[in-house]
């Protein structure tokens, strides 16, 4: 079995100093490069922190045995705390595997485990059978986890990353919301936003989505109205805002949003600025949420199927655990665009 002194004389450090990085303990600064380092040849070494833990590792190496247990990485604690599209998703995830005998053993953001003590400390120690990943928690994580053994993983929204996802077409259906303006007689057409998994908007599905409509009809984009919020609500009121006192612009007239979260604030942008929707600006967007309904006007928006995604996601995990489902596999579930009063203006 590997010791800590293994670790130290790879990593061309004390033992005492291998011993405090495994530990976690911060009473000494340690150079975050050498704590790199000591995970780093934990991993390669396949060293776990104590006896009775090492004991463990070798018994079910030899026979491995399932925990009935799974874990959960999400992007930030915010996707969880009443998030209006992901907390359906994670909530019917987790009634699935509750329902099919299994238990959540831990949920942590993609922060708390930058951590690698508590990352080592939840695959290795805890002993889940799987682990679902929402949101982009990083490629490191991901990397850690496929080496990991027997452990099944799935990702929602985890792009870039060669794991089984569950998810929808998120460029097909941003071209269809997109073709939905262009079909009302749209010309000039905006985007707000935000950036994909590589933290570049380029690499986002539903700008892609949005540039294959706009290419497919020949029309050009307005680079003066794509607007990256990075995400953030107070973001896209302002940015809105800032293009609409623009005088040296011109404005377009409809706007396509990213997330019915950016688009309402966008929309009171409009609204504030002496506009209308739809008759000045049109607005459609994703993801449907139950609020979206009740703006005003009522937003069109793409509904997806958040409540099914997280049980599909369930349902599939489980499939793994049991041999009867193959990696690298991606499901996609439908989407459904939900025309109401903001984008159905007839133009002459």
């Amino acid at each position: 079995m590997p010791t800590l002194k293994d670790i130290a004389e790879l990593v061309g450090v004390s033992i005492s100093t291998a011993s405090r990085v495994v530990r976690n303990d911060t009473s000494r600064h340690i150079n975050p490069e050498t704590k790199a380092k000591v995970w780093e040849a934990v991993r390669q070494l396949d060293y776990t922190p104590n006896e009775s833990a090492r004991h463990l590792v070798n018994k079910q190496k030899a026979q491995r045995k399932p925990t009935k247990q799974i874990g959960c990485i999400i992007q930030t604690a915010r996707l969880n705390d009443d998030h209006p599209y992901y907390s359906p998703i994670i909530t019917s995830f987790t009634k699935k595997i509750l329902e099919s005998g299994y238990s959540l053993a831990f949920m942590h953001t993609s922060d708390e485990l930058a951590d690698d003590a508590l990352l080592h400390r939840c695959i290795h120690e805890i002993q889940v059978d799987g682990v679902i990943l929402v949101g982009e928690v990083g490629p490191a994580i991901v990397e850690y986890l496929q080496k990991a053994e027997e452990l099944a993983l799935i990702g929602i929204c985890t792009n870039g990353t060669e794991i089984t996802m569950v998810d929808y077409d998120r460029i097909h259906a941003a071209k269809s919301a997109v073709d939905h303006l262009i079909a009302q007689g749209h010309q000039s057409i905006g985007f707000v936003g935000g950036p994909g998994h590589t933290g570049e908007l380029g690499s986002e599905e539903r700008f892609q989505g949005f540039k294959f409509a706009m290419y497919d009809a020949g029309i050009p984009l307005n680079k003066d109205w794509i607007i990256d919020t990075r995400w953030e609500i107070d973001r896209s009121y302002e940015r809105v805002m800032e293009q609409l006192k623009r005088t040296d612009i011109e404005r377009p007239t409809a706007i396509f949003s990213a997330s019915d979260q950016l688009a309402i604030p966008a929309m009171r942008a409009i609204i504030e600025s002496n506009l209308s929707i739809p008759e000045d600006v049109a607005f459609i967007s994703m993801d449907n949420i139950d609020f979206a309904q009740y703006t005003t006007p009522p937003l069109s928006s793409v509904h997806v199927p958040k409540v099914e995604i997280g049980m599909t996601a369930a349902a599939t995990l489980l499939d793994m655990l049991k041999g009867e489902q193959p990696q690298l596999s991606k499901v996609l579930l439908p989407h459904k665009l939900i025309v109401r009063q903001s984008s159905t203006y007839q133009r002459n």
